[in-house]
């Protein structure tokens, strides 16, 4: 799995937790919904750290409960990527 996809698995799994749709998603968050939709499609690799928090605000967590989930804290970088 790409690094990514991660975020794409986050966002997807907190909506389906809370019942929300992407469409809401953008509505709660003031994000766009072209640039969610481009996130969520894995369009957009490397969203912002500003969009990210946004996004965070909006299922009422910090940006750091937001990124803090198993899957993301075990990602290991290959060496090729640094």
């Amino acid at each position: 799995m790409e690094y990514s996809d991660l975020y794409v698995q986050r966002i997807k799994s907190l909506c389906s937790q809370r019942g929300i749709s992407i469409y809401k998603l953008s509505a709660m968050s003031g994000v766009k919904q072209s640039t969610l939709d481009n996130i969520v499609r894995g369009q957009t690799h490397n969203p912002k750290a500003r969009t990210l928090h946004k996004i965070a605000l909006a299922f009422n967590m910090t940006l750091a409960e937001f990124l803090d989930f198993p899957e993301l804290n075990e990602y290991s970088f290959d060496e090729e990527d640094e």
